[in-house]
């Protein structure tokens, strides 16, 4: 294997410290890892650039410096992955940028005001970093070109702008001796409405000239099942004739608890298929989408599997066995980290009850069509499993956090749903249910103070106060329902019209209503009106 690496997200609220991030590191050169891409938004330093990073928590340069430094003693090498197009919306709310937006998150390609950022950026990681290898990402700027750029230049080939966007950030990448890596899904949205898919794709027929020599492209996919369908991938991908470097996914991006089951199952798949295909640039990618809500370590069966896999290894017994002697806990029991968010089905599917259930209101339960019948007990029964493991030296916060999660969703999970029927049923049957709602009050206070103490061990302290928000708020909301609920029983409140609302059907992209169901936008489950 040429290079076998982790990227590792920075940027959603979760600003790592700097030992966690040292011990991290540890983590990954025992497992064999030569390399750590910090993703970093706009979470570093830039001294001719203020905002940039302001309040979020970001690495100063000597943070950076120190971090590179340790990964080196420890045979990995720290690579920058920043962005110089889209997902820098922590950077485009601020007027300062406004001139160098193009719309929502996205950089406005063209603009001088752009590439003088562009520039501040790698000025900044050449300081900071010592390799000169770069993840300039590039990916999901779905409306690039539609915005202010439509307003100024008329309606162009995307193509066009993609590819003019590219020389100039190349260009600066080279002034600083840096070779770049970008995603490649763009490439294919463009060429096929939208969709990161080669079935379908109408590409120029200057195909490779749209990227630079200097720059390599990353074929990211997390989803696929099909060995086939990666296969295809990393075919259409050489067409390019560009260097390939693939990149899989160990799922800890769905709320508070992973997915490793899943990761592993897709992460064989792909890594076999980069074995066969001639790919031996390959690294793991730790997204943390929504909040930073999982531990930094949820994901560790996933990356060890994903190691050996690439060493050749695909022994899963095998595998597990090595795990417990590395690390000191059984492999199984690692795994039962997944449990919140498969209890309901037993699948290694895209699903996260635990999220989206803790969220629901009990009054405007939209979601509550994926109620299931004993939902409630298993996820009591998924707290006594995690709490096992809670005693672990190393992890057992992580488990612990989980096992109280799982405790506050046991009586939150159906709560909307027999707040109904008891509204139906009539004051009486009301004024029963009162009791859960001040349990659930407790449970979540319990759950909070637990995520609270993860959060301290592994993060900075910025980017707590979003969750503070959330479910400070989702307390402050139950407290209200009660007190109508309360006011409903005892005859001071005649009704209560949300209550009477009919609930229609959720209309689910993926799934019909059902316990296989995952919806991770806090905002979105939360919020009825946004």
């Amino acid at each position: 294997m040429a290079n076998l690496g982790v990227m590792l997200d920075c940027s959603r609220d979760g600003v790592y410290t700097v030992e966690a991030l040292k011990k991290y590191i540890r983590i990954l050169a025992k497992m064999g890892y030569t390399s750590l891409q910090l993703y970093t938004e706009e979470v570093y330093e830039i001294p001719e650039e203020p905002y940039f990073g302001y309040l979020r928590g970001r690495y100063s340069e000597a943070e950076l410096r120190e971090i590179d430094a340790y990964a080196a003693e420890q045979g990995i090498e720290l690579v920058p992955c920043i962005q110089t197009l889209a997902h820098l919306s922590g950077l485009t709310r601020w007027p300062e940028y406004a001139q160098c937006t193009d719309t929502g998150d996205i950089l406005l390609a063209g603009s001088e005001r752009t590439y003088a950022l562009i520039e501040h950026m790698f000025a900044a990681i050449a300081r900071c970093f010592t390799s000169r290898r770069v993840n300039i990402g590039m990916d999901e700027a779905h409306s690039v070109g539609l915005g202010k750029y439509l307003d100024e230049h008329g309606y162009r080939n995307r193509f066009d702008i993609l590819k003019e966007h590219l020389a100039r950030v190349g260009e600066i990448a080279k002034k600083y001796g840096f070779r770049p890596m970008m995603w490649s899904d763009m490439f294919f949205r463009l060429a096929n409405h939208g969709k990161y898919d080669y079935r379908g794709a109408e590409f120029p027929p200057e195909l490779a000239a749209l990227v630079p020599e200097n720059i390599d492209l990353i074929y990211w996919d997390y989803y696929a099942g099909e060995q086939e369908f990666y296969d295809g991938m990393l075919k259409a991908h050489k067409n390019f004739g560009r260097h390939i470097v693939f990149a899989g996914g160990a799922w800890s991006w769905v709320g508070f608890a992973p997915l490793n089951g899943l990761s592993v199952k897709n992460s064989k798949l792909a890594l076999q298929a980069c074995r066969e295909n001639g790919v031996d640039d390959i690294f793991i990618t730790s997204w943390k989408d929504d909040g930073s809500e999982s531990s930094l370590f949820c994901n560790l069966p996933s990356l060890f599997a994903c190691a050996e896999y690439a060493r050749g290894n695909f022994d899963d017994k095998a595998i597990a066995q090595k795990f417990g002697k590395l690390f000191g806990i059984a492999y199984e029991d690692y795994m039962t980290l997944d449990l919140p968010n498969i209890c309901l089905s037993g699948k290694d599917g895209v699903l996260n009850p635990c999220k989206y259930m803790l969220y629901s209101d009990p009054f405007f339960g939209f979601l509550d069509c994926t109620v299931a019948a004993g939902g409630g007990k298993k996820f009591a029964a998924t707290a006594k499993k995690l709490e096992k493991c809670a005693d672990n030296k190393e992890y057992g916060y992580i488990f612990r956090t989980l096992a109280d999660l799982c405790r506050a969703v046991k009586i939150k999970y159906d709560l909307g749903v027999r707040t109904r029927e008891a509204y139906a049923e009539g004051r009486e049957a009301v004024a029963a249910l009162l009791p859960d709602y001040k349990k659930a009050i407790k449970r979540i206070e319990k759950f909070y103070e637990s995520f609270r103490e993860q959060w301290d061990i592994e993060c900075k302290e910025n980017g707590f106060e979003h969750h503070d928000v959330r479910l400070g708020g989702l307390i402050r909301r139950l407290e209200h329902c009660r007190k109508m609920l309360s006011d409903y029983a005892e005859g001071r409140r005649a009704a209560i019209p949300s209550l009477e609302e009919k609930i229609l059907p959720f209309p689910f992209a993926d799934s019909p209503c059902g316990v296989e169901t995952c919806f991770n936008t806090w905002s979105a489950e939360a919020l009825i009106h946004q």
